[in-house]
């Protein structure tokens, strides 16, 4: 009597990049993707799960640019920008104008449309957050950048700003508990409220 098969379990069927990579278009039409998977120079990123420090920064990011945010101006999060045919990165917050905002089923947004990227800098993404994205952004003409990093459990925020009649961003000041910006319109956050905990 022969032993006894064990089944295999299937592997994931990844895709396969064509020649000369994917392009932007390809991420609207791939199926079975992962939720928030970026296309950077031609290349597939997938996203690792996130720490929950990165999911409340998000969220204090977002809640509280919104309340400051003029009229004329969106906040999104996690939605792509069409940098180029090559490139659409998913800042974690990005701050648009509201004309761009043009249809519940949009799935991107167009530089020119973007006044604001934000990224929360995560273990998987250090390389991406703090090097190759601001150089694809500012290259694509948005004007303010900033990146966020975890310092003891604490948000330390970086705040640049594209340099004028150039395609890079010039680092204007660090935020440590108390961040507060007059560009593109005046902010103020309280970044120890990223804790849950300590609000009322």
């Amino acid at each position: 009597m022969g032993a006894l098969m064990t089944p295999v379990a299937p592997q994931p069927e990844w895709p396969r990049p064509p020649a000369g990579g994917y392009t932007a278009d390809d991420l609207d039409r791939l199926p079975n993707l992962p939720p928030h998977t970026e296309l950077i120079d031609g290349s597939l990123v997938f996203v690792s799960p996130q720490t929950a420090f990165h999911t409340l920064t998000m969220r204090l990011l977002d809640d509280r640019i919104a309340r400051c945010a003029p009229p004329d101006h969106l906040v999104f999060r996690e939605m792509t920008i069409a940098l180029d045919a090559r490139s659409r990165p998913e800042p974690d917050i990005m701050v648009v104008h509201s004309e761009a905002f043009t249809s519940l089923a949009q799935t991107s947004f167009k530089p020119s449309d973007v006044v604001l990227a934000i990224e929360v800098v995560s273990p998987d993404s250090e390389a991406r957050d703090r090097d190759r994205k601001p150089v694809l952004y500012a290259a694509a003409g948005i004007p303010h950048f900033w990146r966020v990093e975890e310092d003891r459990g604490q948000a330390v925020v970086h705040v640049f700003e594209l340099e004028d009649g150039k395609d890079t961003y010039t680092a204007k000041d660090v935020f440590r508990e108390q961040l507060k910006v007059a560009a593109p319109f005046p902010v103020e956050i309280d970044l120890r409220d990223i804790d849950p905990r300590r609000r009322p």
